[in-house]
C-alpha cells in the first residue's frame, strides 16, 4: 500500500541543531566581518600598546618569637595573612619604598608606585608574592625589591614599637613597687614579721616584672625573609602578537555568530526546509542542483549525465506514486511571486519526465500574461506563420496552440502554448480550457498546467477547482514565511491542496550571463512564439497573428499535431514517438 507524502518530523533535536547551525552559516558576510573586526582589534592592541615587564619577589612572613626552635612553636601564631596582604599594598609601605627609590634616582609618587604593584598569597602558605609591572626590566626589578623590603621594614618597626610599649608599661608598674620596697627596707630594722613578709612579696612581684621585661627584650623581631629576590625579566609580559590574533579571531567569530543570530531573528525569509514545510503545510519534493550546462536551456531531461535531470525524474516518480496525484493525474505548477522562469522550467521538465515514463502528457501554458514556453522549447523562424496555427479548425486559444515537443532520447509530450489575451480570467475559465484539463482523466494521461505566480495574479486560483493538486516552485532564501502561509490559505480556500514544494536553485551570475549571450544571438525583430502583444481590437478566441513571427514547426523541439487524430483534436505524445 502506497503511503502519502508526509512532512518532516519536527522532534528530531539533532536535526534541528544542524539546521540552526546551517542557518547561521548562511550569513557568511557577517561572520567574516566579525572575524576581521576581532583580528583588527587584537592587532591594534598588540602594535599600539607599550611593552611592559613584570618582576616578582617572594616574602615569607613570620611572627616575633623567643625560641623558634622550641617544641610546639608555631610560625603563624598571631599572623593574619589577609591583613598582612593589605599592609603590603598600603600607603605606608609605598612611602618607605618611594624614599628608598628616590635615593637611587627613581623619583616616583606613592600612588603611581602602588598602581603597578600586585600582592598575592598562595593558598595555605605564609608567603606574599610581590609582582611589579614596569616599563623597563630594571625598573620592574628595583621597584619590586624596594616594595618587598619596605614591607619587611615597616613590619619590623611595628613589632619593635609594640615591644617598647610593653616594656614601658612594665617599667611603669615596677616604679611604685620599687619605691615601696625601699621604704619597707628602711622600716625593717626592729620591725615585726609583718613588714618582712610584705617586703618579700614586693620582691617577688618586682622579680616577675623584670623577668617579663627580659623576655620581651630577648624576642626575635625578624618580620620575615625575602625568599626570592626580584630579577630583571628578559621578555615583556602579556600576550604576544600570535596569541592576541588568535584571541581576536575567536572573539570576532563569536561576534559574527551574534550578528548572524540577530539577522536570523529578524529575517522574514524561510530559514530552513523544516520551516518551509511547516509554513506551507506540505512536504519538500526535492531540491534542484545548479548546473552550468543548463544556462540558456529549459529542458534538462534528455541531456546525458545531468544531475538536474535525475532530480526531476525522482520528483516525477514520487508524484506518480502519490495517492492524491495518482487519483486525478492533474498538476498545477506555479511560483509564489516574481518571475515565472523557475516554475516554467519545472513544468517542462516534469512533463518530459512523465513522457519518459510512458504517460500521455499534456502541458498547458496557462500563463497568458507572459507566455514564452514555445519560444523557450525551440527558437522560431520569422517570415511565416507556424503550420500548427493554421487550417480549417477553430483558430482560438487553446484549440489552435497544440504542438509536440520532442525530448531527445525520452519521447515527446504535447504542448498547449499560451497566448496573450485581453481577458485572461475569462480565457482560463472558458469551456475549452475545462475540456482540455479534463483530459487528465483518461487512463495513462497526465495534465500539467503552468500558471503565473499565485500571489501576483489570481490565475492560479481560478484553475484550482479543476486542477486540485498544486506544486509550488520557489527559490530558497527568497520566499517569505508569510507568503507560504498565505498560499496555503488561498489554495485551501479554493478547494485545492498543496502537494509539495520544489526548491529551485535560481540563476547564478554564470547562468544570467549565458542567457544574455543566448538572447543576443537572436536576430533583431525576432520574438519567441507567444511573446507578441494581442492584435489591436482583438478579442478572446481570435487568432493572435501579430503575436507570432516564425514557425516553431521548423524547430527541433516542436512538431505539428494533426487535429484530425485523436479525441477532441488531441494527439497524444505516445503516438509521435
Amino acid at each position: 500500500m502506497t503511503e502519502p507524502i508526509r512532512a518532516l518530523d519536527e522532534q528530531d533535536e539533532p536535526a534541528l541543531l544542524r539546521d540552526q547551525f546551517r542557518q547561521l552559516l548562511r550569513y557568511r558576510t557577517l561572520l567574516v566581518t566579525g572575524v576581521l573586526l576581532g583580528l583588527l582589534g587584537s592587532g591594534w592592541l598588540a602594535l599600539s600598546g607599550e611593552d611592559t615587564y613584570a618582576a616578582t619577589g617572594e616574602v615569607s612572613v613570620r611572627s616575633a618569637t623567643s625560641d623558634p626552635f622550641a617544641a610546639g612553636a608555631s610560625a603563624d601564631k598571631g599572623i593574619n595573612i589577609g591583613s598582612e596582604r593589605q599592609t603590603a599594598v598600603s600607603d605606608a609601605v609605598g612611602t618607605i619604598a618611594a624614599g628608598t627609590l628616590a635615593k637611587q634616582g627613581d623619583t616616583v609618587e606613592v600612588g603611581a608606585l602602588l598602581s603597578g604593584l600586585q600582592v598575592t598569597n598562595p593558598p595555605n602558605t605564609l608567603v606574599l608574592k610581590f609582582a611589579y609591572t614596569g616599563r623597563t626590566p630594571e625598573q620592574a626589578r628595583a621597584r619590586a625589591q624596594a616594595l618587598a623590603e619596605a614591607y619587611l621594614e615597616i613590619r619590623r618597626e611595628r613589632t619593635e614599637d609594640s615591644i617598647d610599649n610593653m616594656i614601658d608599661g612594665y617599667r611603669a608598674q615596677l616604679k611604685p613597687l620599687t619605691e615601696q620596697r625601699d621604704r619597707l627596707a628602711e622600716q625593717e630594722t626592729g620591725a615585726g614579721d609583718d613588714v618582712s613578709s610584705a617586703r618579700a612579696n614586693l620582691i617577688v612581684a618586682i622579680s616577675a616584672l623584670n623577668q617579663k621585661v627580659s623576655e620581651l627584650r630577648a624576642l626575635d623581631t625578624t618580620p620575615g625573609y625575602l625568599n626570592k629576590k626580584p630579577v630583571a625579566p628578559r621578555h615583556p609580559t602579556g600576550a604576544g602578537l600570535p596569541l592576541l590574533l588568535g584571541l581576536g579571531g575567536v572573539v570576532g567569530l563569536a561576534l559574527g555568530l551574534l550578528l548572524s543570530w540577530v539577522r536570523l531573528v529578524f529575517d522574514p525569509a524561510v530559514r530552513s526546509t523544516r520551516e518551509l514545510v511547516r509554513s506551507l503545510g506540505a512536504p519538500l519534493l526535492g531540491t534542484l542542483p545548479r548546473e552550468r550546462a543548463t544556462a540558456g536551456t529549459l529542458l534538462a531531461i534528455g541531456r546525458p549525465g545531468s544531475r538536474l535531470a535525475e532530480e526531476y525524474r525522482a520528483v516525477a516518480f514520487r508524484l506518480a506514486y502519490d495517492p492524491s496525484f495518482g487519483e486525478r493525474r492533474r498538476l498545477l505548477v506555479t511560483a509564489p511571486r516574481g518571475d515565472n522562469d523557475m516554475a516554467r522550467a519545472a513544468a517542462a521538465n516534469l512533463a518530459a519526465a512523465f513522457a519518459e515514463m510512458g504517460r500521455d502528457v499534456l502541458l498547458v501554458e496557462a500563463d497568458l500574461r507572459t507566455p514564452s514556453l514555445a519560444g523557450d522549447l525551440g527558437a522560431a523562424h520569422p517570415g511565416r506563420s507556424p503550420r500548427w496555427a493554421t487550417g480549417g479548425q477553430d483558430r482560438g486559444w487553446p484549440s489552435d496552440s497544440r504542438a509536440n515537443v520532442d525530448v531527445p532520447g525520452s519521447g515527446a509530450f504535447t504542448l498547449v502554448a499560451g497566448r496573450r489575451t485581453d481577458n485572461v480570467p475569462r480565457a482560463l475559465t472558458s469551456a475549452p480550457v475545462s475540456r482540455l484539463i479534463a483530459e487528465g482523466g483518461r487512463p495513462g494521461a497526465v495534465v500539467i498546467v503552468l500558471a503565473p505566480p499565485v500571489l501576483s495574479y489570481a490565475d492560479a486560483v481560478a484553475l484550482v477547482d479543476r486542477v486540485e493538486d498544486v506544486v509550488i516552485v520557489c527559490r530558497p532564501r527568497e520566499v517569505h514565511r508569510s507568503d507560504l502561509e498565505r498560499i496555503r490559505e488561498v489554495i485551501g480556500a479554493a478547494g485545492g491542496s498543496v502537494l509539495g514544494t520544489l526548491l529551485h536553485p535560481g540563476s547564478g551570475r554564470l547562468d544570467r550571463r549565458a542567457r544574455k549571450k543566448s538572447g543576443a544571438v537572436r536576430a533583431p525583430g525576432r520574438r519567441p512564439a507567444g511573446q507578441g502583444p494581442a492584435a489591436p481590437g482583438g478579442r478572446y478566441g481570435d487568432p493572435d497573428v501579430t503575436g507570432r513571427t516564425g514557425d516553431p514547426a521548423e524547430t527541433l523541439g516542436l512538431r505539428t499535431v494533426d487535429g484530425g487524430h485523436g479525441r477532441d483534436g488531441h494527439n497524444s505524445a505516445a503516438g509521435h514517438r
